[in-house]
């Protein structure tokens, strides 16, 4: 028979410290996105290259980030990097490995846009005497955010939850944060479940925030 019986006082006694570590989370969460965003796009544009050296090494980043667990990629920062006398502090590895995982997706999301991108508009504005530069900031890409701009929210949001794995080395995000407070208590059903509930309002908070520039921006 279920007899367990809630005791939601000592969750509130913690809430605090929930609260910072799902600041923690965010902090991590949008550091590895900035990141992740600025090295995707010369990843992206390595990737469409078809050959050449830029070509193999963002080849082999996206299909290292794509087709591991992010698990071992945040071992390989933390414990990886240790072993060769590298010592990050585990905010800052887990912002290394998040990196390295949503550079990985977003080069393939921007590369996707890309490719939607009729071919004949980058050379039209080459001839009208654009830089490629210029032609890819003021013709290209404005197009290519529209395409990306629901994958790209998709990406926050999964980075948002693939941040609990700073747990596993010692960050006090909000998972670690959760953990450590239900064992000083042992309420784990109290904490996680409201842990729970941080993360699902972070969450579709970013849901709601995306649609309402959505409809700001595209008109959709």
């Amino acid at each position: 028979m279920f007899n367990y019986t809630f005791y939601w006082s000592i969750v509130w006694e913690k809430f605090p410290e929930l609260l910072q570590g799902a600041r923690i989370t965010l902090e991590v969460t949008i550091l590895s996105m900035i990141f992740g965003t600025a090295l995707a796009l010369p990843l992206s544009l390595w990737r469409r290259a078809k050959e050449g050296v830029g070509h193999a090494f963002a080849t082999g980043w996206v299909e290292l980030a794509r087709n591991t667990p992010a698990l071992f990629q945040v071992y390989m920062v933390y414990f990886g990097l240790g072993s060769l006398h590298i010592h990050l502090p585990s905010y800052f590895a887990m912002v290394a490995a998040l990196t390295f995982n949503n550079a990985g997706y977003l080069a393939e999301t921007f590369r996707g846009g890309l490719n939607s991108v009729p071919p004949q508009q980058l050379s039209a504005a080459r001839s009208l005497g654009m830089s490629a530069f210029a032609a890819y900031a003021y013709v290209v890409f404005p197009q290519v955010f529209q395409v990306v701009f629901f994958p790209y929210v998709n990406q926050l949001n999964w980075a948002l939850l693939n941040s609990s794995l700073g747990m596993i080395i010692g960050l006090r995000e909000l998972t670690g944060a959760t953990q450590a407070a239900q064992s000083e208590s042992f309420r784990t059903f109290e904490f996680f479940i409201v842990a729970a509930c941080i993360y699902y309002v972070m969450a579709k908070a970013i849901e709601t925030l995306a649609q309402l520039a959505s409809w700001r921006l595209f008109g959709r």
